[in-house]
């Protein structure tokens, strides 16, 4: 079991979500379901919560009713090998959500993502300035990230 594990709250929809995700990330699946009983206080034998592995990342889902809302502030960032990863993942998580600027999308819960490809954090570092600042520039003018123009991005800085 890991030390520190994402909980996710969600009205009434945990399960469809755990599964939604499940489908999405390689080496995935649901481990565990626990449903409420006749004390409540969800309707009884309801998903109260759900266990799953996402690419050996453990999650626990609640369903816990209306009262919290997902916020932009807390967010996923999925790494991705190249740019066949980034598309895929763009496309399915974005799907029935909100595409957004600079890799980021929201999906149909609510749930933020930033779809990143590990070349952006590398370019990022350099210690030329003028190379960083021309990376940020086209990122900033991107919506899903594209490696290509990241890399001439960089290469005319």
């Amino acid at each position: 079991m890991q030390k520190i594990m994402p909980y996710l709250w969600f009205d009434n929809n945990a399960e469809e979500a755990a599964n939604f995700y499940a489908s999405i990330f390689k080496n995935s699946k649901i481990t565990a379901v626990a449903r409420y009983g006749e004390a409540g206080p969800g309707p009884k034998d309801a998903v109260m919560t759900i266990s799953f592995v996402l690419d050996g990342v453990e999650f626990l889902a609640l369903n816990g009713g209306p009262q919290s809302q997902f916020s932009p502030a807390v967010a996923f960032i999925v790494n991705c090998e190249n740019q066949k990863e980034v598309d895929e993942f763009w496309e399915k998580l974005s799907e029935g959500g909100q595409k957004m600027q600079c890799g980021w999308v929201k999906d149909k819960f609510g749930v933020m993502w930033n779809i990143v490809p590990i070349i952006l954090g590398k370019l990022l570092q350099d210690k030329n300035a003028n190379k960083v600042q021309s990376v940020v520039t086209a990122m900033l003018k991107m919506n899903k990230l594209e490696i290509e123009g990241l890399e001439q991005a960089y290469a005319r800085g």
